[in-house]
């Protein structure tokens, strides 16, 4: 492969889950077209384009019927191979949502029986991420929902969530893992409504939990585009209330089930923005691509389309650079910053500073007035993204 601009290095922090490249084309009117790829093919896979890390689920790596023996020979094996083609493991998680046993749920399932075993294996997932360096552990609660209200409370559900959560914040303190949590928001699928279906009421219930501390969110750009928001206003939010713990990077037509699109490739200016909202702020956690290849593809293909989600980012990255530089920008955003007096920064409540407001005769024709050129603003960055500019 040319190196180029484009070509990713390990200071991107690019990563994909063995779920992603290792996705065999399956979905609900068709069987698998690609070969099973075992995680440490494709941890080789990924250090062959580029990538910085892997992520997993639990039972990416080990079957849920494993005994302990083929646990510690897999997990074994698997660190081995990281660590021969340098390759992180930033991120694990559990899956909770494939077995029948989690068909009402898993921390808010009725039986109390399966909420119980959903802490136990949630545990031993943290064990096995624990072991292979993880720092960051994302909870997706894709059972975690009904089909009926008729089934329980969704107080009590809410309950029971939080109740599981401050257990294993626990856990995690009492074994030294030093884990954050990233808690992933979906609105629907494959439940037909999931109790925490945005970012924005994941930060609610962050804020009631025992260790707020240790917990933040994992905002999924088709997620959010399923329920028809705005990635990039999401992921600010969690930024500014310091809850961006990690990310996850795809592409999604709003309205349409779970598409998992390679990143960029359907909203290249919805795309565009997060990506220059995530280098303004400097953020510095992993960019990982929660996405699937098409199903028209081979393992050859896979690799294409891996290459091509970090090859985006790293172009729209570029394309930030440009934008921030752009004379003319930096002048129309200059003057739409720009009043005729100082002093109206609202500030901080004092006595004081409320009578000075109150007591201001604002010219309300003259601020009604003023010119806001956001569609030259608009056409300026249609035109760098389009490369004529």
């Amino acid at each position: 492969m040319i190196e180029d601009s484009f070509t990713p290095r390990p200071e991107h922090k690019f990563t994909f889950g063995l779920w992603t490249v290792g996705n065999r084309g399956r979905d609900p009117f068709g069987d698998a077209v690609r070969e099973a790829l075992a995680p440490t093919d494709a941890v080789r896979m990924l250090a062959e384009v580029g990538a910085w890390g892997v992520n997993f689920h639990d039972n990416d790596l080990v079957p849920i019927d494993a005994a302990p023996s083929e646990r510690d020979k897999l997990v074994k094996e698997f660190r081995s191979v990281c660590e021969s083609n340098g390759i992180k493991v930033p991120m694990a998680t559990v899956n909770l949502f494939y077995d029948p046993v989690f068909r009402d749920g898993a921390f808010t399932a009725n039986d109390p029986q399966v909420r119980a075993y959903a802490v136990q294996k949630t545990m031993r997932a943290m064990d096995i991420g624990a072991e292979l360096g993880a720092e960051i552990f994302v909870l997706w609660g894709g059972r975690e929902g009904t089909e009926t209200d008729a089934c329980r409370r969704p107080d009590e559900a809410i309950r029971r969530l939080r109740e599981a959560i401050n257990f294993l914040c626990c856990y995690s303190l009492d074994r030294s893992y030093g884990y954050r949590f990233a808690l992933e928001a979906k609105p629907n699928e494959p439940r037909a409504d999931i109790y925490m279906p945005t970012t924005g009421a994941y930060l609610a219930f962050i804020e009631t939990l025992d260790h707020a501390e240790m917990v933040g969110v994992n905002p999924e750009v088709a997620h959010e585009h399923m329920a028809g928001l705005n990635m990039t206003h999401a992921v600010a939010q969690a930024w500014e209330a310091g809850k961006l713990f990690h990310i996850d990077l795809n592409d999604q037509i709003p309205g349409r089930y779970d598409q998992d699109l390679r990143f960029g490739s359907a909203n290249p200016k919805a795309a565009f923005w997060l990506v220059k909202f995530l280098e303004d702020v400097g953020y510095s956690g992993a960019r990982h691509f929660d996405a699937h290849a098409y199903r028209t593809e081979d393992h050859e293909g896979v690799k294409d389309f891996a290459r091509g989600c970090m090859r985006t980012y790293l172009i729209l990255k570029e394309k930030a650079a440009r934008w921030n530089a752009d004379p003319e920008i930096k002048s129309l955003l200059a003057e739409m910053a720009e009043s005729n007096a100082d002093g109206f920064e609202i500030g901080s409540y004092s006595n004081e500073r409320a009578f000075f407001l109150l007591d201001c005769d604002f010219d309300r024709a003259q601020l009604a007035g003023k010119r806001l050129e956001y569609e030259r603003l608009d056409q300026l960055t249609i035109d760098i993204l389009l490369g004529v500019r």
